[in-house]
């Protein structure tokens, strides 16, 4: 009995797991692709390329509280990466649930080749929630960060 149980549940949290990387994959693909393209490559001049970059920006714990404050936030005003400028704004997604956040970001951290990474979790997109900053702060918020540690 203990076995059919055990093996049940172990049944049960496969689908579980997979559910969450579609969801990151459907999630970027409806809210995220049409700008930042399927891939996440971007459109260099219109839109930056994901793909590659927020895996690296998340590698310090201030990386990643800004990549999830600019999810949360959006970003409005002109920054400069990978040698293309970029005057343009991006709407905050505060309107998706916490969940969908991190299955999103957790998706592009993963981009181009690999799955979706496991950086961002439920507590750091509730804990960036509470401190809402405008969109044309966070050009402050990355310049202070590339300061601090070169972004890609």
């Amino acid at each position: 009995m203990k076995k059919r149980l055990l093996a049940a549940m172990l049944c049960l949290s496969i689908p579980a797991e997979a559910a969450v990387a579609a969801d990151g994959t459907a999630l970027f693909q409806s809210n995220c692709s049409m700008c930042h393209q399927p891939n996440g490559q971007g459109v260099p001049g219109q839109f930056p390329a994901l793909a590659g970059r927020v895996g690296k920006i998340a590698s310090t714990p201030e990386g990643r509280q800004y990549v999830v404050a600019v999810a949360l936030n959006g970003i409005m005003g002109a920054i400069t990466i990978q040698g293309n400028s970029y005057a343009g704004f991006m709407p905050p997604f505060k309107m998706l649930a916490d969940d969908q956040v991190v299955a999103i970001l957790n998706h592009v951290a993963g981009l181009p080749d690999g799955p979706d990474a496991t950086i961002f979790t439920v507590q750091d997109v509730t804990a960036a929630r509470a401190k809402s900053i405008a969109p044309s702060a966070m050009v402050e918020k990355r310049k202070a960060l590339d300061a601090l540690h070169p972004l890609p």
